[in-house]
């Protein structure tokens, strides 16, 4: 299993931007398939975001579409999530996943093998 741990949350004004960063080791990052995810208080954890194992392929939730950008470098072990223009809505813990399935890009939580601990994102109004 890969081991992920996730970088960059923190407090930002809505409207600002932040940079995630995934870095994954003990495995072949190139053959996981990647996911960004978030949770808030009392709600379930979504997808936000997805990618091909190459990064020839990404997803996006509905709510993030042309705010976020998911990418990675297969060279540095590591998965990006920018976030631009951020709402107060996106305020939540957010968590990178690993994935060995056979989908191009998996974005069902049960896909997912491997979670980073996550990191806290807060978005003041």
């Amino acid at each position: 299993q890969v081991q992920l741990v996730e970088s960059g949350g923190g407090m930002v004004q809505a409207g600002g931007s932040l940079r995630l960063s995934c870095a994954a080791s003990g495995g072949t990052f190139s053959n996981y398939a990647m996911g960004w995810f978030r949770q808030a208080p009392g709600k379930e954890r979504d997808s936000v975001a997805a990618i091909s194992r190459r990064g020839s392929g990404t997803f996006y939730a509905d709510s993030v579409k042309g705010r976020f950008t998911i990418s990675r470098d297969n060279a540095k072990n590591t998965v990006y999530l920018q976030m631009n223009s951020l709402k107060p809505e996106d305020t939540a813990v957010y968590y990178c996943a690993a994935s060995a399935s056979a989908k191009w890009i998996a974005t069902m939580k049960a896909d997912f093998g491997s979670w980073g601990q996550g990191t806290q994102v807060t978005v003041s109004s």
